[in-house]
């Protein structure tokens, strides 16, 4: 059964649903949110899972926690439900630590190391399958653990109109499922950094694109490549003297499984989940990829999916609000845990928050599995070139349900 609502006003529908994220694909700018939950497929995890996995494997680290009073006793028992909020318990722990390095607190070795099991853990849970990252060839095309990310990819930029710019993905995710998947099937991918040897951040990147020089008018239909701004950071990324560098997955396995394997101590330039990343994020590299987010949103005639995210961000949660004072854009909203507009009080502040606006230009989709990462893919229609196109899908679609509906009765 579809749970769903546009603003205040719920959709019952599956075709009317489709039709509605048909005609968003068509806007002048396309782009998709994935959070943690969009990489579960492939092997990563959820937040919840994370957790989990956390308390199971650094069951020193957690029961240290418990007893300075960083978390309960709620949270530390995985056979509730209570999962404490991982930016805030980050954030504890840097400002506690700060100030046990002031004093020369004898708590300060513990800290650390809990810390680093924290962050340990997020990199576990981001490493989707170990062998990919051992040699050059990487993922291959039948790969099926991530069928949905290339589908996705392909049905975007398939989408677009001659003249449209190419499709942006944001991620909050550390992982490359996007940039394996992308891989695969041999789309080109620009995520900022330039270069063959040595790939730096160049932001001006983001203003360059893929064509084919031999078409003309609408034989242009199409992108031949997607934005991708890792909001968060990534696995492969590296700081030098105040430089960042993209790392080949290869290259840098070595350095990240002694990690993962708590063979070393730290790893990288990772940014931790937390709400200090607010702060952070006046940086160079993170602070103009949330630049290009928040511009995205801000432009005239844009859609954006959001799927795999739980609102737990602050400051991408201020940008999504802020951003629907733009009159043009389009929200819609995978989110598993929404059952009922009449039924809020288990879904995260800034989700209520969004849900009580009642704007028409907000779409959530809800339902358990129904709106998981590959129900999003498989709602997306397949690209149309022309309008009558589009009333064409939608007549076949409509067909296909009553056939559907008659079979089953």
């Amino acid at each position: 059964m579809l749970i769903a609502c546009r603003g205040s006003t719920p959709i019952t529908d599956e075709v009317a649903l489709r039709a509605h994220l048909a005609m968003l694909l068509r806007l002048e700018n396309i782009g998709v949110l994935l959070g943690a939950g969009a990489s579960v497929g492939a092997g990563g995890k959820t937040v919840k899972q994370l957790w989990s996995s956390f308390v199971d494997d650094f069951d020193e680290s957690a029961s240290w926690l418990l007893q300075e009073g960083f978390v309960s006793e709620q949270d530390v028992d995985l056979n509730q439900s209570n999962i404490p909020n991982v930016e805030l318990l980050a954030d504890k722990l840097a400002i506690a630590s700060a100030e046990w390095l002031r004093v020369d607190d004898d708590k300060l070795p513990n800290g650390r190391f809990a810390r680093e099991n924290l962050n340990r853990a997020v990199v576990k849970a981001a490493l989707l399958q170990e062998p990919w990252w051992t040699g050059p060839s990487g993922v291959s095309f039948d790969e099926e653990l991530l069928k949905s990310h290339r589908t996705l990819l392909q049905k975007l930029t398939a989408s677009r109109q001659p003249a449209q710019a190419a499709p942006w993905i944001f991620t909050t995710n550390y992982d490359l499922a996007i940039e394996w998947a992308a891989e695969s099937i041999d789309m080109s991918v620009i995520n900022g950094f330039i270069g063959v040897h040595s790939r730096h951040f160049s932001p001006q990147s983001f203003d360059l694109g893929y064509r084919n020089i031999q078409a003309r008018g609408e034989a242009r239909f199409g992108a031949y490549n997607v934005y991708l701004a890792k909001l968060h950071g990534s696995l492969t990324w590296e700081e030098h003297r105040g430089q960042y560098y993209e790392v080949q997955a290869a290259g840098i396995w070595p350095t990240l499984k002694r990690f993962a394997h708590s063979e070393t101590a730290s790893f990288g330039s990772l940014v931790l989940p937390s709400a200090a990343k607010y702060v952070q994020t006046v940086g160079f590299v993170l602070g103009e990829l949330l630049r290009r987010f928040a511009e995205f949103l801000a432009r005239p005639q844009t859609s954006l999916f959001i799927c795999g995210y739980g609102f737990g961000d602050e400051h991408i949660n201020r940008l999504l609000t802020s951003a629907l004072l733009n009159p043009t854009l389009q929200l819609v909203v995978y989110l598993p845990e929404f059952v009922s507009l009449d039924d809020v009080s288990g879904l995260a502040p800034a989700v209520r928050k969004l849900l009580a606006l009642q704007n028409p230009r907000v779409t959530v989709v809800g339902g358990g599995a129904r709106a998981f990462f590959d129900k999003l893919v498989e709602d997306l229609p397949d690209p149309a070139i022309y309008d009558e196109d589009l009333k064409e899908l939608e007549n076949r679609l409509r067909t296909a349900a009553n056939i559907a509906s008659g079979s089953a009765q």
